[in-house]
């Protein structure tokens, strides 16, 4: 069973008193009045009410009784049905997103959030430390609400980022590990998640610029393109921090070759130098007679030393190389 959060009448851009839900309908039926009502996990039964309060399309209730995937703009008759998401990040690194329903018309702007996200109580004293502006009415409220909710991307966004920065000296400092590529891999997929919530909010702030309802000033219009600005900016840091992400594991990819390659070298060089030895000791290890270095007073020393001088020779060698 939801909750009413706040519910007041407005009037020439100040509050005129707190109302019930019962008493909407009145204040927004008078002249230059408005009413603005915030909910908190509202059930069927306060939503039917609202519809009989304020006569809400039958499939603006409909689809506000659903659960949705994506944030959305519907339009019916004179008023409009909209949803939004705000994003949660637990201490555990968990992503999720809550939903919030906007109804608006002519006289009432009604918010209803299911779950635990930013309340609202912080646009409404923004909204009323504003009148000039909360002059405008329904309009200015739905653009401070919608607003809200980008804000409450912009942390979210710049916590991912200092994220995949910490990640990238990581990658540089030592070799890619599996909880690197997994904590890489849950990033780029919380991205991807951003994003399919984020994009939609383009079109919206498109459409709600060119709307031509009655609660809606053209004078309002510039403050949705704003609010499009910034959605426009969001997308192009997630881009952005995606390809960070795949530069990351490319990084340690590269890298850990490098790595491989060193050490292929190294043994390379090892087996190279013990080669020589191996390949000497191999020759006077054949049963030959007619072998005169065999008879030779000095020639086990001389052969010992002609194995020293090779191997010295090709380790001094190697290491000038790099391969050492």
């Amino acid at each position: 069973m939801g909750h009413v959060v706040a519910a007041a009448a407005y009037c020439a851009g100040r509050k005129v008193t707190d109302i019930t839900l019962d008493e909407g309908h009145i204040w927004a039926s008078r002249e230059g009045h408005f009413v603005w009502i915030g909910l908190h996990d509202p059930g069927a039964e306060e939503l039917v009410h609202l519809q009989a309060q304020f006569t809400l399309h039958e499939l603006a209730l409909e689809d506000a009784l659903q659960r949705h995937t994506r944030p959305k703009l519907e339009t019916f008759g004179d008023a409009l049905f909209l949803v939004l998401y705000s994003p949660i990040r637990s201490e555990s690194g968990q992503l999720t997103f809550v939903e919030t329903q906007l109804f608006a018309g002519s006289g009432y702007v009604i918010s209803a959030r299911y779950g635990e996200s930013a309340p609202y109580s912080q646009v409404r004293q923004r909204c009323e430390a504003r009148p000039l502006l909360l002059e405008h009415g329904e309009d200015f409220v739905l653009y401070a609400l919608l607003a809200f909710v980008i804000e409450n991307y912009r942390p979210l966004m710049d916590s991912y980022h200092s994220e995949l920065e910490e990640v990238e000296q990581n990658v540089l400092r030592r070799p890619l590990s599996q909880a690197d590529v997994e904590r890489i891999q849950g990033l780029r997929r919380d991205l991807l998640r951003l994003r399919r919530y984020i994009a939609p909010l383009t079109e919206i702030c498109q459409e709600l610029q060119h709307l031509d309802f009655p609660f809606i000033d053209r004078n309002m219009r510039p403050y949705f393109r704003d609010v499009a600005i910034h959605v426009n900016r969001l997308l192009e840091d997630l881009t952005a921090q995606r390809e960070m992400a795949d530069h990351a594991i490319e990084i340690g990819l590269l890298l850990e070759a490098s790595r491989q390659s060193n050490t292929q070298r190294k043994f390379a060089a090892w087996a190279a130098i013990l080669a020589f030895p191996t390949a000497v000791a191999g020759i006077y290890g054949m049963n030959f007679q007619n072998m005169p270095e065999l008879s030779w007073h000095y020639g086990y020393f001389g052969v010992l030393g002609v194995i020293g001088a090779g191997c010295i020779g090709l380790y001094t060698s190697f290491r000038h190389y790099g391969w050492l």
